[in-house]
């Protein structure tokens, strides 16, 4: 009887080591499982957090993209030649449109604004302008259109530049001309543009110009 109650007792303490064992298996399982599912959660945030930089970073060098920036075309066109290369580059670049305008008309005559002309350039003259940009500060990048007359840009485009601080803004002339470059037409942009960024500009007497010249100087892709 004694053997029995021994065997029984010996029995019992295997099935209580065991069940000791088992438990302790599971809790370490157990634990190793929180532990990685924790490992996932930090990592996760810290490549959330990496991520969020990334796209900070990747915004603000977006802006440095021409394309990012706020454009726009000011023109002025006697005839509407320089008019529809206005119009041209801002449905390439999307960007606002202006006409500079006088406040006084020039002569529909040729030979009348001929003399009108020759006569503002020989004088320096700057003829008032009708409109404004109200909001030029906004602007990053600003085109700046004309015909030739009398090899170099209108009195008006003197007017229009000396009236804003173009200071670290980018200057992109464009201009149409029957005979002269646009490189004869300089002047005014290079003094009142000092500060600023010019661009190399364009005759644009073919449409077709516009878009490589744009690609080019990386205003458009």
């Amino acid at each position: 009887m004694k053997k029995i109650i021994l065997i029984l007792l010996s029995f019992m303490l295997v099935l209580s080591t065991v069940a000791c064992t088992n438990n302790s298996n599971k809790s370490s399982a157990t634990g190793q499982n929180k532990n990685t599912s924790t490992n996932v959660t930090e990592s996760g945030t810290s490549n959330s957090s990496t991520g969020d930089k990334s796209n900070s970073n990747g915004s603000a060098s977006a802006k440095t993209n021409e394309g990012s920036k706020k454009i726009l075309i000011a023109y002025f066109s006697q005839t509407g030649t320089t008019k529809k290369a206005a119009e041209r580059i801002q449905e390439l670049t999307k960007g606002d449109i202006f006409e500079i305008k006088t406040a006084t008309p020039y002569p529909e005559d040729y030979q009348k604004l001929a003399d009108a002309t020759k006569k503002e350039k020989d004088e320096n003259a700057r003829p008032k302008l009708a409109t404004k940009v109200e909001n030029m500060d906004d602007y990053d990048v600003i085109f700046v259109g004309y015909p030739i007359w009398w090899h170099t840009a209108p009195m008006a485009i003197d007017t229009f530049l000396e009236s804003y601080n173009l200071s670290g803004k980018t200057i992109v002339p464009f201009c149409t001309s029957s005979s002269s470059d646009i490189k004869e037409s300089m002047g005014a942009i290079n003094t009142f543009g000092a500060k600023a960024n010019i661009l190399e500009g364009l005759t644009a007497n073919n449409l077709n110009d516009i878009e490589p010249w744009l690609k080019k100087i990386g205003i458009i892709k």
